[in-house]
């Protein structure tokens, strides 16, 4: 009964990170530019997303529009388009192996389920890493331009709020990773110690 509660908490750890996954990608607000000193007519900041580039006035009215070149997005976010989206496909093929092996593969035997349980809980961990280089990669880009020397102080630059919720998926994605992948590695090599303690032994002129 332990061995399930736990399994279930790394699950829903991670599946709460995969959900924080998903809002990173859609949310259009990984790097935020403020125009300081403009009129009120013109847009006092702007938000760059991995899909969108919005504007926003002074008026509190905004406007976002999808990118129309590849040359307008900066290499970071292209990078982490393609990063973002592989660690959603991960975490997704990583819940179904996990409900996969809870569901069918009792009948299977302890090893094989606890097979399930390793292989989902890396996967996990390789898509909490694939969202944390974008992330981090993004977030000093915008930190190094800001201490540039050739930055314009009328243009300040800022970490998005999509970036600090990336941090907690990975964090999220990580934990949960790290619980299910020892679950599966610890009790699979229990399973092993069991069925081998569990052969029958004969004696030298004896038959099992």
């Amino acid at each position: 009964m332990e061995i399930m509660s736990m399994q279930l908490s790394g699950l829903v750890t991670a599946i709460v990170g995969w959900v924080a996954s998903i809002i990173i990608c859609a949310l259009p607000m990984w790097r935020v530019t403020s125009v300081l000193g403009s009129n009120t007519m013109a847009p006092q900041s702007y938000s760059d997303g991995l899909w969108v580039t919005c504007a926003y006035e002074g008026t509190g009215q905004s406007q976002c529009r999808s990118y129309n070149s590849l040359l307008e997005i900066t290499p970071d976010l292209q990078v982490a388009r393609v990063m973002v989206v592989t660690s959603l496909i991960t975490s997704f093929a990583s819940i179904l192996i996990s409900l996969a092996g809870r569901d069918f593969a009792s009948c299977m035997g302890g090893i094989t389920k606890n097979r399930y349980t390793a292989v989902s809980g890396a996967l996990f961990i390789v898509a909490g890493i694939l969202i944390l280089i974008p992330v981090s990669w993004t977030a000093s880009n915008i930190i190094n331009n800001f201490y540039a020397p050739m930055m314009p102080e009328a243009v300040s630059r800022d970490l998005g709020a999509a970036l600090y919720i990336g941090w907690i998926a990975t964090a999220l994605l990580l934990s949960g990773g790290i619980i299910l992948c020892r679950l599966g590695t610890q009790y699979q090599q229990d399973s092993y110690l069991k069925n081998y303690r569990g052969v029958k032994t004969c004696g030298p002129t004896a038959y099992p």
